[in-house]
């Protein structure tokens, strides 16, 4: 197998409800791309423009037959039994396949908080928590209530534990809600799957396919992210993504795409265990 590529993206992806500011701004979706030419970020206002750019993307550096990993920072699994209790089958992409399906988002604007209300309605009560107050579902706590334990899923996953920094993917409002952004790129991970040559990794192995789609964590390269100034989403994926193209061309990627068997309903973050050879191939 494989492990170079010839072009990394990186995605910091936004469940922002309305489009971002015209002008390049924090907390939006930056893309940052790394190639032997060099590297370039890109700002979107909206998913949907974002989401024309990264299948633009993949048609481009297909029909260059240049290989593709395009790295999102939000998770692609949940917490072990969650896909079997919503879906009927143990299997991530039947999460992806569910929400988008229930997922609305014309104009950038989202019905992420409704949708988490259902799901938790179905489980009475379910997993999700945390939403603006100006929101009354009665089925999405605003704050923290869950007891994990009795209702028979983990808070975390396998490689939130290994990464304590990372948020739990319940938590869909105030610092850190990657839940959120995972309801609002779990649908067009879906859509992205469906593409010729496109596979998901961990859950289709780490094969030698044209594009492969994996799940990353910026933050692993805080320290270095910090001592960046300007706009930090920006930094982060210009510095991520430059890292892996690094250890891609080294032919040193494949020790991080190697993961625990728990992570092929789970998901895995990218790089979780690897952090000091990210943060040397980050500086070259």
């Amino acid at each position: 197998m494989s492990a170079a590529f010839d072009t990394v993206a990186i995605v910091d992806w936004s469940a922002t409800n309305g489009p971002s500011p015209a002008r390049p701004s924090a907390n939006a979706i930056w893309i940052g791309t790394a190639t032997a030419a060099g590297t370039e970020a890109r700002y979107f206002r909206t998913r949907a423009d974002a989401e024309a750019r990264l299948l633009a993307l993949i048609a481009q550096e297909t029909a260059a037959n240049r290989r593709l990993l395009i790295g999102f920072d939000f998770p692609m699994g949940y917490p072990a039994g969650f896909a079997a209790r919503l879906t009927g089958q143990a299997d991530p992409r039947a999460i992806w396949r569910w929400l988008a399906g229930q997922i609305t988002d014309a104009g950038n604007r989202n019905n992420r908080f409704a949708v988490a209300a259902s799901i938790n309605a179905r489980f009475g009560p379910g997993p999700f928590w945390g939403r603006p107050a100006s929101q009354p579902l009665p089925d999405l706590p605003e704050r923290k209530t869950v007891d994990y334990a009795a209702l028979g899923l983990p808070e975390r996953r396998a490689v939130e534990r290994r990464v304590p920094r990372a948020q739990p993917v319940w938590k869909l409002f105030t610092t850190g809600s990657v839940g959120s952004q995972a309801l609002m790129g779990l649908p067009m991970i879906h859509r992205l799957s469906q593409r010729p040559g496109v596979a998901v990794w961990p859950f289709d192995g780490a094969p030698a396919a044209p594009v492969l789609l994996a799940e990353v964590y910026p933050s692993l390269l805080a320290p270095l992210v910090s001592q960046h100034e300007g706009i930090k989403d920006r930094a982060q994926v210009l510095l991520l993504a430059r890292a892996l193209h690094s250890l891609s061309s080294q032919g040193l990627l494949a020790p991080l795409l190697t993961v625990p068997p728990d992570s092929a309903e789970e998901g895995w973050i990218l790089g979780a265990g690897h952090e000091a050879a990210l943060m040397g191939a980050a500086k070259d």
